[in-house]
């Protein structure tokens, strides 16, 4: 769990040298101030609502020369604010409304076969909005894992990154006794956001579909793309290799962003922003925008893909490489709530009709 505020803060203030190195990637940091007089700052009022600004995609970590964390800071004081019952905005609402909701009777869902040690976990956004390429890649998977189990759920990182500790932990925990329960020893993802809260909150290996996948038919597309990486995966740069072979291996050529990999931008969709700011949150995508050009975007994130979306051409991956040519002529059909519900619904049953004879629950039915 992340640090205390107090130590997270005078670490931070203690150890950023001010060099701004961090400042010029960052538009929250341009407007409000460097790593260390933010610290300084939020030192003398800790219920501040600042850190409700900052989109926790960690570019700052990734550039600072000395090893500061300040989205580590940022975290940890909205940590701080929740626990001076100072942090529940109802502009957050909608939010933890869809993260109940995926951990419901209706959308959580549990398909372990006989023998099962290994489940595919799709999260929360793929199934709603591309619940075909959740089966295409469980059809792909199965060949190499036959046994593969299927877990439809929420992995709470919404109330994680609002500084809900409580509640995520209460919810994650439960799921990781789940696993333990039906001796589950390997998660595979297909979402960032799930993999950085399994990597770091897990209990068992943890790995994005992305490194097992193979491109289902190579094809020769001979055109020029761009790639999106998501906050989520900032730090895996095998995931980063794997998807760029993978976008390769269907013809196309990539042409790298400026930011791309460690150093990659957030789509703006990041820390809940633009709930609250919703200028902050725009400028990242215009940011983004900007260093994309005119080529087409692919990210593997449904979510960036989604907020990206909406002001540039922006494709999954998932999407190129099961339907690559009607991809890059934007012909992919993508659901948009409320739609995305009855996918998700529909998807159980469809999933429990490729599976093995299985043991289907939901999270309710397991939990004590």
């Amino acid at each position: 769990m992340p640090e205390l505020f107090s130590d997270k803060a005078l670490s931070v203030a203690k150890n950023c040298v001010d060099c701004s190195i961090c400042v010029k990637q960052c538009r929250f940091l341009q407007k409000n101030g460097s790593p260390r007089r933010l610290a300084e700052l939020l030192l003398q009022e800790p219920d501040s609502d600042i850190a409700y600004h900052c989109s926790l995609c960690r570019l700052c970590t990734a550039v600072c020369p000395k090893d500061v964390d300040p989205a580590g800071l940022f975290m940890a004081q909205r940590c701080q604010v929740v626990n001076h019952n100072k942090g529940s905005y109802d502009q957050h609402r909608p939010l933890l409304s869809y993260e109940k909701r995926g951990s419901s009777r209706i959308f959580s869902w549990y398909g372990l076969p006989d023998g099962c040690d290994t489940i595919f976990f799709p999260g929360c956004a793929l199934p709603g909005s591309r619940p075909q390429r959740v089966l295409d890649v469980i059809q792909q998977l199965q060949n190499e894992i036959p046994n593969l189990g299927v877990i439809l759920d929420c992995c709470t990182k919404p109330s994680h990154d609002l500084g809900r500790l409580e509640s995520f932990q209460t919810m994650f925990s439960g799921l990781q006794a789940i696993l333990k329960k039906y001796a589950i020893k390997k998660v595979l993802v297909a979402c960032p956001n799930c993999f950085r809260m399994f990597s770091e909150y897990g209990e068992v290996e943890v790995q994005t579909i992305y490194e097992m996948l193979k491109v289902p038919s190579p094809s020769l597309l001979q055109q020029e793309v761009t790639v999106h990486d998501p906050c989520g995966v900032r730090f895996e740069t095998k995931v980063h290799q794997a998807v760029r072979c993978l976008i390769q291996g269907t013809g196309c050529t990539i042409r790298e962003m400026k930011h791309h990999g460690t150093k990659t931008l957030c789509c703006g969709e990041g820390g809940a922003v633009g709930y609250l700011d919703k200028d902050m949150a725009q400028g990242w995508t215009e940011m983004r925008k900007k260093e994309a050009g005119e080529q087409q975007v692919i990210t593997y994130c449904a979510g960036c893909s989604h907020y990206l979306g909406r002001s540039m051409t922006t494709c999954h991956l998932l999407d190129l490489l099961f339907e690559p040519d009607k991809t890059l002529a934007g012909k992919v059909k993508v659901a948009r709530a409320p739609m995305t519900y009855w996918h998700r619904f529909r998807l159980k049953q469809k999933i429990a009709a490729i599976l093995a004879p299985h043991t289907a629950l939901c999270r309710q039915d397991i939990e004590p």
